[in-house]
C-alpha cells in the first residue's frame, strides 16, 4: 500500500449495459491540488461518488488515505465533500446548519469556521429557503473546509459563485494544500483548474486518457499560433502537423504539432501581417483530446457547452 490519499485500482462501473467508468488506476498523493477534467458523460462524477461509498463499483477497488472506501465511518472521518448541487434544510439558518454537520463530524475549529464565513461573506443568519445557488455552495464550502480533512472532494465547488468568490476559493484551496491538505478537484472551469493545479487527470468516455502535470502537458509538442492577415485567412487544415484551425476577428488560431516549418511556409506566401505563438492553455489541450471534425465545425464556444456534467 502506498503513502497515497486517494488510490484506486481497476476502478469500474457499469450501470446495465452502459460503463460509467472503466478500470480506473489513480494515484493522487498527499498535499497535492488535482485536477479532474472530462465533459459530460466522462466519469467525473461517478468517480466520486464511488470514492464517497455512495454507489458501489462494479469491480475494482479505492482508498482514502490508505482506508478502503467502503469502510464509510473510518474513511469519511478523512473526508470534505463539496458537491455541484447543494440541497440544505430549507427551515434551518446556515448556522444552524453549520452547527448540526459540524456536530456530525466531530471536530471542528471553530476559529476557522468564523473566518471561512467571513471571507466568503456569508450571513449564516438567514433560513437556508432564502439563500441563492451561490449562498448555499458557500454553506457546503465552510462546512468542508471547517473540519480540516485529510482530503477534500470537490465537485464542481464554484457554481454559483461570482469571480470574487472564486478567487477567494482558490486561496483556500492553495492554503488547504499547504497545510498537507490533498484536494480532488473536478471542474469543468478550466482557467480555475490552471490556476489552482499541480497536476490533471483527463477523462474520456470513463477511460482515463492523461494524468500529467500541466507542464509536461504543454510540452507534449502543440504550439499555438495567432496569424493575422491583410485578406482572407488561407486554408490550412491540410498542412503537415497542423491540428486545429479556429477563426478570429482578424485571422486564425493554428495548434501545430511537430515542426512549424510547414505552416510557416505556407503563412509566408498568404499575406500575412502578423504572427504570434504561444504554449497552449488547459482549454486548448483539454480540447484537443475531444477535437472531432464535427467539433471543429461548430466551434469552440459549442464544443465547451455543457461541460459540467458526470
Amino acid at each position: 500500500m502506498t503513502d497515497a490519499a486517494i488510490r484506486t485500482e481497476r476502478l469500474t462501473k457499469r450501470f446495465g449495459r452502459v460503463t460509467a467508468l472503466e478500470g480506473l488506476d489513480l494515484e493522487v498523493p498527499r498535499g497535492e491540488v488535482f485536477g479532474f477534467l472530462g465533459p459530460n458523460g466522462a466519469g467525473k462524477s461517478t468517480t466520486i461518488r464511488l470514492l464517497l461509498n455512495l454507489i458501489r463499483p462494479t469491480s475494482g477497488q479505492a482508498w482514502i488515505m490508505g482506508v478502503p472506501v467502503g469502510d464509510v465511518r473510518a474513511a469519511h472521518r478523512r473526508l470534505g465533500y463539496v458537491p455541484g448541487d447543494v440541497s440544505l434544510w430549507p427551515q434551518l439558518t446556515g448556522m444552524e446548519i453549520l452547527t448540526y454537520l459540524g456536530r456530525l463530524s466531530g471536530r471542528v475549529d471553530t476559529a476557522y469556521r468564523d473566518e471561512l464565513i467571513e471571507r466568503l461573506r456569508l450571513d449564516p443568519g438567514l433560513r437556508a429557503r432564502s439563500y441563492s445557488k451561490g449562498n448555499r455552495q458557500k454553506v457546503a464550502l465552510v462546512a468542508a473546509f471547517m473540519t480540516r480533512p485529510d482530503v477534500l472532494l470537490l465537485d464542481e465547488p464554484t457554481a454559483g459563485l461570482d469571480p470574487l468568490m472564486e478567487a477567494e476559493f482558490q486561496a483556500l484551496t492553495r492554503e488547504a494544500a499547504a497545510q498537507g491538505q490533498t484536494v480532488f478537484l473536478s471542474s469543468h472551469i478550466l482557467d480555475e483548474v490552471e490556476d489552482v493545479c499541480e497536476r490533471v487527470a483527463i477523462l474520456r468516455d470513463g477511460r482515463l486518457v492523461e494524468v500529467a502535470t500541466l507542464a509536461d502537458l504543454r510540452g507534449l509538442g502543440s504550439t499555438v499560433y495567432d496569424a493575422a492577415f491583410d485578406g482572407p485567412a488561407p486554408d490550412l487544415s491540410a498542412v503537415p502537423g497542423v491540428t486545429s484551425v479556429e477563426p478570429l476577428a482578424d485571422g486564425v488560431r493554428v495548434t501545430v504539432s511537430g515542426s512549424p516549418v510547414p505552416l510557416l511556409e505556407r503563412l509566408t506566401g498568404a499575406g500575412l501581417t502578423r504572427l504570434r505563438s504561444h504554449e497552449p492553455s488547459l482549454e486548448e489541450i483539454f480540447m484537443a483530446y475531444y477535437e472531432t471534425p464535427a467539433a471543429r465545425e461548430a466551434g469552440p464556444a459549442a464544443r465547451l457547452d455543457g461541460q459540467g456534467g458526470r
